[in-house]
């Protein structure tokens, strides 16, 4: 039985990452799903008051950081990405309850890695290393 009321908040750390055709990634953060429209200005004849209306709707990146792990899957998507090859393919972003289960899903289309950052190495420290995927994606919807 889960342990949440109707009205408790949704913790951010359970969820998961689906992406078409990966079959080895475990994320620890996810960031940028964001959707903003442009707010389009104008004025009719002589009329004193700037009217406004929605024009172009745009999505931000989402960026997927996860500890390294011995699995090339994401870096060669990306190394088909500089080759010049995009291989665009969908995925989600799946918030879960206490128990696993699904509560709500975001559904990205048209991704493909735009971006790789590489972990910091220090010696003297005791963090995992930790790698950056950023995908560009056209559109997503909540599912």
């Amino acid at each position: 039985m889960p342990n949440r009321r109707e009205f408790d908040h949704i913790g951010n750390y359970n969820f998961k990452v689906e992406i078409e055709g990966v079959t080895v990634a475990a994320f620890q953060e996810v960031g940028g799903l964001e959707v903003t429209t442009e707010v389009v200005e104008f004025q009719d004849g002589d009329d004193i008051v700037t009217r406004k209306r929605p024009g172009r709707t745009s999505y931000s990146n989402i960026v997927l950081k996860r500890g390294y792990i011995a699995s090339d899957e994401l870096w060669e998507w990306m190394s088909n990405t500089i080759d010049g090859t995009v291989e665009r393919k969908s995925g989600s972003v799946i918030l879960a309850d206490d128990t696993g289960s699904e509560i709500i899903r975001y559904n990205f289309f048209e991704a493909w890695p735009c971006k790789w950052k590489g972990f910091s190495l220090d010696g003297k420290g005791t963090d995992v290393a930790i790698e950056e995927l950023e995908l560009a994606i056209e559109r997503f919807e909540r599912g």
